[in-house]
């Protein structure tokens, strides 16, 4: 009998000689296909790993483990995002250096990454703190200032007056910071901007030729929020002042019964003497600028607003005067921040009319508008609409928009609901922007040669109670001279966002060292583009899109070889608390992988994560299973007490060895980890079942198992006596197709409703053939003996009934 399984020996074995060969490293071979697997880099917390982390790393780790043994060059690298906000708060609070806690935070995420035993290349590490990395992210940011894409302007920053910091949307949660719950308050600032927008049809057009979810392009898609219409001038009465809406149903001008204008509009200041209730409609401003822009646009289910007392418009269409009123649904960020309101065709104007009871005109045909807004009549007809009466929608949207731009009142237009990308945090720990100011030659970026820019090293690194950057209080970093005219110039004192460094970071791990190139010609054109990208859902609409856009940049001034940074996008699901709540310290129930290690072992928390659910689903911890799991593996261990001699499959094993080789190797691919693994335990079952397994059986159901657990399977491959050659450098199993299915079945034979024996039989055998052969059997000829049969029922390939007497 085989020694007791001991993971704790056995995988620290092992990810000692993986570490010390290499066994991972990476080397570009232009004869063999490349496999480029990419995982989200996490951010190194002081927390560490949770159980969650891994979900994502194994799931690749085992299709990238499966690929090297397909004889594919493989890219499965690891590194760390690790400027941004929490390290800063974490430091300030505890007095300690972000990049100390930086480096603490790394050095305890890596131990804890090698201990689960990923495949990484540990050799192509990247760091975004490091000056040799950050280096590359202000070139980008220069090219993209040459070409227009990088400007100033100001503009509306959710402020946390607690963290003392800009927020994004996605930060401000009810009108409060998410991490501290303190109230939100909306700045004004002189902000750096990415010019997203300019590419904002590609990042939809592109989406074609790209392997991601559906439901990944369709966030894509949404959040673009691609529209074409028209722009229409509406005129203010009694003034030469126009508000310029944009619709894309120009054909239901006619049923515009109000307008509504952003409460930041700046129409509301331009016209402050003349508006009778200013100081409500500044009250209701200030109200709307707790809110975020997605609760205002996507949450708003109780319309709030205020009418503009002595301001009317006029339709330039219907030639009608019309109110004009304020609401927070109207966004200044979208379109021009005017609408006008079509309460007949329009959900949200239907409710906020109902609400202040405003005229609703139906001007497309079909349905009852007492039942709620007509919002699906695009094959309508038009009506109430002098010019237009008659027509189908499309011709007279068309219509509508030659006859705004032959009189001048507006124009064809496409517009998008994305915003250009607001590119400045007034924060010390993020990467330095390399920009400078000259009073005589305005914006300048640093010289080339002079990058990176670094962060100095200072004592105080808390943000500014008035919200401008620390670094803004160090003199010596700001004053410098400018680029250009060798005059005296400030430098810029924002940093950049966390997005910044997480945005290209998939091109340096493919050439780590360059100090010459942000990435270099044979490598990028080698490994490009990414074939497989896992990561979290809730990633896959910012993150993605910003590198997305950082990529065709990138792209265009002939950095990278591919429109498209990602061949296949995938994500997956949570792992919960035992209690089915999201893991977070303030709820107590984070599972910390180093205690499942230490008390199971790294390849139980391996396959218990692969084994937990259907991937793409969340799910919650198991302790329970994970025992189950364990046991699982100590059932694999045994298998050595089974052992036998043979180098071939044994003929009764060989179709269900050649079905698992089929399963496994499709499901891996697949993402149904869960049951691939199932297919094994049905295997080891049949092998514990028979008594025995030979060498060449065994030797397939390691390197099968091999990805999902590395450990335990190259501890029992070097046991069977193979010193030279590591499982995972073996040649993947290939299935034989005429093996797939048994050429021959079992027959149960019942006398009376008993079965009294079985009889194997070839496949394609006839019933009165089976018939013949049952009663030849010794069991069913000595039980009919003596008696009649009176009926035959034969249900074919599952059993035989003979009813006697």
């Amino acid at each position: 009998m085989v020694e007791r399984y001991n993971p704790n020996a056995i995988e620290k074995k092992w990810q000692k000689i993986w570490d010390e060969e290499k066994t991972f490293k990476t080397e570009i071979d232009k004869s063999k296909d490349k496999f480029y697997a990419l995982v989200e880099f996490p951010y190194p917390s002081g927390a560490g790993l949770h159980v969650g982390h891994p979900r994502s790393y194994t799931a690749l780790d085992v299709v990238s483990r499966k690929r090297r043994m397909q004889d594919q060059v493989v890219l499965y690298p690891m590194g760390f995002d690790a400027f941004g906000l929490p390290t800063e708060n974490f430091a300030i609070k505890n007095k300690i250096h972000p990049r100390v806690v930086t480096e603490q935070n790394i050095a305890n995420f890596t131990k804890q990454l090698k201990s689960i035993g990923f495949s990484f290349d540990w050799d192509r590490v990247i760091d975004t703190t490091e000056p040799d990395y950050y280096k590359w992210t202000q070139w980008i940011f220069i090219q993209m200032f040459k070409k227009g894409l990088a400007y100033k302007k100001e503009f509306p920053i959710n402020w946390c007056p607690s963290c003392k910091v800009g927020l994004a949307n996605e930060e401000v949660i009810q009108g409060r910071c998410e991490r501290c719950g303190t109230e939100v308050e909306h700045k004004i600032r002189n902000q750096w901007m990415l010019k997203i927008t300019e590419y904002a049809d590609r990042l939809i057009d592109d989406l074609d030729d790209v392997d991601y979810l559906p439901h990944i392009k369709q966030q894509q898609i949404n959040w673009i929020g691609r529209s074409e219409g028209a722009e229409i001038d509406f005129s203010i009465i009694d003034s030469d002042e126009k508000l310029r809406v944009f619709t894309t149903r120009p054909d239901t001008i006619y049923g515009a019964t109000y307008m509504v204008i952003a409460p930041e509009h700046p129409v509301i200041e331009k016209f402050k003497n003349k508006i009778k209730n200013y100081d409500e409609i500044i009250a209701y401003k200030n109200e709307a600028n707790k809110k975020s822009d997605f609760e205002r646009s996507e949450m708003n289910k109780d319309k709030t607003g205020v009418e503009i007392k002595g301001l009317k418009a006029f339709n330039p269409i219907s030639k009608e005067e019309i109110p004009v009123w304020v609401s927070d649904y109207v966004m200044i960020t979208y379109g021009t921040g005017a609408i006008m309101a079509v309460p007949a065709h329009d959900s949200r104007d239907y409710e906020f009319a109902k609400k202040f009871n405003l005229e609703i005109r139906q001007v497309v045909d079909g349905g009852n508008i007492d039942d709620g807004a007509l919002t699906d009549t695009e094959n309508g007809k038009i009506i109430n609409s002098e010019l237009i009466n008659g027509l189908s929608v499309e011709d007279a949207k068309k219509k509508i928009i030659k006859y705004v731009e032959e009189n001048k009142l507006g124009n064809a237009k496409k517009n998008f609901k994305l915003r250009d990308w607001v590119f400045s945090r007034q924060r010390y720990w993020g990467e330095p922007i390399p920009m400078v100011y000259c009073e005589k030659c305005g914006w300048q970026p640093v010289d080339e040669k002079d990058l990176p820019v670094k962060l100095p090293d200072v004592e105080n690194y808390e943000p500014s109670d008035d919200g401008s950057s620390p670094l803004s209080k160090i003199e010596d970093f700001v004053n410098t001279t400018c680029p250009q005219c060798g005059g005296h110039a400030q430098r810029e004192t924002d940093t950049m966002p966390q997005w910044a460094g997480s945005s290209w970071y998939y091109l340096r791990y493919m050439d780590p060292n360059n100090s010459q190139e942000l990435v270099g010609k044979d490598a990028v054109e080698y490994f490009s583009p990414v074939d497989w990208y896992n990561g979290g859902n809730e990633h896959t609409t910012l993150h993605l899109l910003y590198s997305r856009f950082w990529h065709k940049f990138l792209y265009d001034i002939g950095v990278v070889s591919t429109k498209e940074p990602y061949r296949k996008r995938t994500s997956h699901g949570m792992i919960l608390g035992e209690n089915n709540e999201k893991m977070s310290k303030s709820r107590g129930n984070v599972v910390n992988p180093d205690d499942i290690i230490e008390n199971y072992g790294a390849d139980t928390l391996r396959t218990y994560e692969m084994f937990i659910s259907e991937f793409d689903k969340s799910v919650p911890w198991s302790d329970e299973a994970v025992n189950g799991v364990r046991k699982y593996l100590d059932r694999v261990w045994r298998l050595q007490d089974i052992l036998v001699e043979g180098n071939q499959y044994s003929e009764d094993m060989e179709v269900l060895i050649n079905q698992t080789i089929k399963k496994v190797t499709e499901d891996y691919e697949a993402l149904k980890f869960n049951t691939a693994i199932s297919q094994l335990m049905i295997l080891l079952n049949s092998f514990v079942k028979k008594g025995s397994i030979n060498k060449k059986e065994l030797e397939t159901y390691l390197i099968l198992l091999n990805p999902s657990a590395p450990h335990i399977t190259e501890e029992m491959w070097q046991i069977l006596g193979h010193n030279v050659q590591m499982a995972n450098q073996n040649i993947w199993p290939v299935y034989d197709e005429s093996k797939l299915v048994n050429d021959t079945i079992e027959i149960p034979v019942q006398i009376n409703g008993k079965v009294r024996g079985k009889i194997t039989v070839p496949i394609e055998t006839s019933k009165e053939e089976i018939i013949a052969k049952s009663q030849e059997e010794e069991n069913i000829k000595a039980s009919l003996e003596g008696k009649t049969v009176r009926k035959v029922i034969y249900v074919p390939g599952k059993i035989l009934n003979i009813v006697a007497n």
